[in-house]
C-alpha cells in the first residue's frame, strides 16, 4: 500500500509539473515600439494647395503617425515610429521636386486686308502647372447706380472693368508632350453708346482658348482673331523653351 501511494503521489506531481509551463518559457512582453519627430521643409512648391496634397498624402499613407503643415515655415512635422519617419522623407523627396521653367513667347501679329500692319511679343515664365494671367490695357469706369449724398445731391457708384488684352496660359504634361492651354481675351470701347444710359460704354469682345501640344523650340499657330468693327486680324502664335 506505501508503494502503491508514493507511486500515485510521484505521477501527480509529474501531470502538474507538465501543465504548468516555468517563467522562462513563457512568450515576452512585445517591447514599445520607440517613436521619433523630424521637420521636412518644403523648398520646391510655390503654392499652399500643393503642401496640402502632399500632408494629405502622408496622412493617408501612415495612418498612426501625426503629422502637422506650419504655412509660415513651409514645413511638415511628423511624429511616429522610425519607418514612418523615414518612409515620409521618401514621400516627401519623390513630390517636392524642383519643377521645369519653361519661357513661352506669345507673337500677336496684326493684320488689315492681308496686309502686314505690326506684330507684338509677350513672354512668360511659366512652371509647370501653374496658371499665368497676363493684364494689358486701361480700367473703363461704368456707373452702376446712384446714392443720395444730401437732399440735393447724389452721387454715383462705379464699377470698373478691364478693356484691352487679357492672356491666361497653363502649362501641363511633360511625358507625352508639352500641353498649353491658353485663352486670349481682346476688348475695345465702341463708338456708340449703350442703350442704357448715356453714360455707359459700349465694350466690344472677342476670345479665342486653345489647347496645344508643344514641342520645345518649334513655334506654333494658335488661331485668329477677327477684331469686331474693324478690318482687322490678329495671328496668335507661341513658341516654348526651356530654361531651367
Amino acid at each position: 500500500m506505501l508503494v502503491g501511494l508514493t507511486l500515485a503521489l510521484t505521477l501527480l506531481a509529474t501531470c502538474a509539473g507538465a501543465q504548468t509551463p516555468s517563467a522562462d518559457s513563457r512568450p515576452a512582453e512585445p517591447k514599445p515600439v520607440p517613436e521619433a519627430y523630424q521637420t521636412l521643409y518644403l523648398t520646391n512648391l510655390t503654392e499652399r494647395n500643393e503642401a496640402t496634397d502632399i500632408q494629405t498624402d502622408l496622412r493617408n499613407m501612415l495612418p498612426k503617425a501625426r503629422v502637422y503643415y506650419i504655412p509660415a515655415q513651409s514645413a511638415i512635422s511628423i511624429h511616429g515610429s522610425p519607418d514612418d519617419i523615414l518612409l515620409a522623407q521618401k514621400i516627401v523627396a519623390d513630390l517636392d521636386r524642383p519643377r521645369k521653367i519653361y519661357r513661352l513667347t506669345y507673337t500677336i501679329t496684326d493684320t488689315d486686308g492681308g496686309k502686314r500692319i505690326g506684330a507684338q511679343h509677350l513672354v512668360l515664365l511659366a512652371a509647370l502647372g501653374e496658371k499665368l494671367d497676363l493684364k494689358q490695357g486701361s480700367k473703363v469706369p461704368i456707373v452702376t447706380g446712384t446714392t443720395e449724398a444730401g437732399s440735393s445731391s447724389q452721387s454715383s457708384q462705379m464699377t470698373y472693368v478691364d478693356v484691352g488684352l487679357n492672356l491666361e496660359a497653363y502649362l501641363e504634361g511633360e511625358t507625352d508632350g508639352l500641353r498649353l492651354r491658353t485663352k486670349v481675351e481682346q476688348s475695345s470701347l465702341a463708338e456708340e453708346k449703350s442703350a442704357g444710359t448715356a453714360q455707359d460704354p459700349v465694350i466690344r469682345q472677342t476670345v479665342l482658348e486653345e489647347t496645344a501640344i508643344l514641342v520645345p523650340g518649334k513655334p506654333m499657330l494658335l488661331g485668329s482673331l477677327d477684331l469686331p468693327g474693324s478690318t482687322r486680324r490678329q495671328e496668335i502664335e507661341v513658341i516654348s523653351e526651356l530654361v531651367r
